[in-house]
């Protein structure tokens, strides 16, 4: 097994994951996939994270040494680091520079870019269910509702949920 494949596993699990044990299922399926793991390893380094100290996340460590001794856990200490500590980085450098025209003009530039592939996944996900007056009219309270900043975000979403089950499960 190289080090770099371990490296990106264990990093791709920081990334897209929440905290905890949320890049379990992930490293589950990949490690166990290649023949790098196996499940008493698994079952191990969870014990392991629950019994000791500390955050519950850490418990990658004690399945990277098993798999792959100290090189593994160290791989897997930068791997799992690595994300925070770069958007604690990226917020330190906004905190100085964000003033700046030019940054001003890649965060508008980024946040149209957001909103144009949520745009798109949403155009998709309701042509794949089926376009009707009452999901328009779930989209458009949400849209503008979310735009005049009249309801908070979370309220929007919660609203917009309960009116979709309420249309279409009842």
């Amino acid at each position: 097994m190289s080090g770099w494949d371990l490296f990106w596993m264990f990093l791709k699990s920081a990334l897209f994951s929440t905290s905890g044990t949320g890049n379990l299922p992930m490293l589950h399926t990949d490690l166990l996939a290649n023949g790098w793991a196996t499940e008493s390893m698994f079952a191990e380094a969870l014990a392991i994270g629950q019994l000791s100290p500390g955050p519950t996340g850490l418990w990658v460590l004690s399945l990277a040494y098993l798999i792959d001794g100290v090189r593994g856990a160290t791989l897997a200490l930068v791997a799992i680091a690595l994300p925070p500590l770069t958007a604690i980085g990226v917020h330190a450098v906004y905190l100085r520079y964000g003033a700046h025209p030019a940054v001003q003009g890649f965060v508008r530039g980024l946040v149209l870019a957001v909103a144009s592939m949520f745009v798109v996944v949403l155009l998709g996900i309701m042509a794949q269910n089926g376009i009707n007056v009452q999901s328009l009219a779930i989209a458009l309270f949400a849209v503008v509702t979310t735009w005049r900043r009249s309801i908070p975000v979370p309220v929007v979403l919660i609203i917009a949920g309960i009116v979709g089950i309420m249309n279409y499960e009842l």
